[in-house]
């Protein structure tokens, strides 16, 4: 009852039309900085967030949020407010969970190379609270994880693109930087020069990032070297710190292992979506809504 008594006194201290919807729909737009890929997002039309924006801005007589060159992003008192409704939400996310007897089972699937941390540190914090948490976990490529939704075999997915499969529900998450990595790029070169018959190390064939590396050479005109699908993500790092050839990656990733080692891709490659997949009609779970409302895949 500890956590239940805790939403209660704070929710009582909110007015009826401060409710879990429009919460969301703030900490969607902050997250996304876009009301469209906010609305997306929750299901919404663009003008219900803009209204539930207001509305908020409206109770706390505060703009929360200017227009920039990046997208919406949160004035100081936005992020005040931010920070107290995240912490809101992962309470009530808690109750809802807490209040359920719907079984402990976790069905996901993952691309390694971009959601591993985030993914670790969701599952530790759920394991600490329900030790009778079950997991089953599946890594692989975009295309990979879909076939798995389709089997039956997990019941959500973290991919990188999509394929927009009719039977598929796909709710995007942000986007993620890509860089790539190798030890030509501490040298000051051009992009050209550093790239210009350079052998691959690649996860598999068929992952996105391999694609991304195909359109940008063609774009160039570029030739390339030999391609070593690895497999293993540690694996592709290690080759690539060698220069045994290049790789792409995501900027998350490489500022963890702290590689210095690294350039920009061109505007039209260098970002790419994230999305939360799932079969269409899936209803989550009060435990599948918490893991991902909880975590920081968003």
């Amino acid at each position: 009852m500890h956590v239940i008594n805790r939403v209660i006194i704070i929710f009582d201290t909110l007015e009826a039309d401060m409710d879990i919807d429009n919460m969301k729909a703030f900490v969607s737009v902050a997250e996304l900085k876009s009301l469209s890929a906010a609305a997306v997002k929750l299901n919404h039309l663009q003008s219900n967030m803009t209204a539930k924006i207001k509305k908020i801005e409206a109770h706390y007589g505060q703009q929360l949020f200017i227009r920039s060159a990046k997208g919406m992003e949160l004035t100081s008192e936005g992020r005040k407010l931010y920070r107290q409704y995240k912490k809101m939400l992962v309470l009530w996310e808690e109750t809802e969970l807490d209040m359920s007897y719907r079984e402990m089972k976790l069905r996901i699937g993952t691309m390694q190379s971009v959601f591993g941390k985030e993914l670790t540190d969701a599952l530790t914090r759920l394991y600490e609270n329900h030790a009778d948490l079950s997991v089953t976990l599946k890594t692989g490529t975009t295309q990979s994880m879909e076939h798995e939704l389709l089997q039956g075999n997990i019941d959500l997915a973290f991919t990188i693109g999509r394929t927009d499969s009719p039977q598929l529900s796909y709710k995007k998450l942000g986007t993620e930087e890509m860089v790539l990595i190798g030890k030509k790029f501490a040298g000051g070169q051009s992009l050209e020069c550093a790239l210009h018959g350079e052998n691959w190390i690649i996860l598999t064939r068929d992952c996105l990032y391999a694609a991304i590396l195909e359109r940008l050479y063609a774009e160039l005109g570029l030739e390339k070297g030999e391609s070593t699908e690895v497999g293993i993500l540690d694996t592709l790092l290690q080759l690539t710190s060698l220069g045994m050839g290049i790789s792409l990656i995501s900027k998350n990733i490489v500022m963890q292992h702290g590689f210095s080692a690294f350039a920009q891709l061109p505007e039209p490659f260098r970002y790419v979506d994230k999305y939360l997949v799932t079969r269409a009609g899936y209803e989550m779970s009060p435990l599948e809504k918490s893991f991902v409302e909880t975590s920081h895949f968003l």
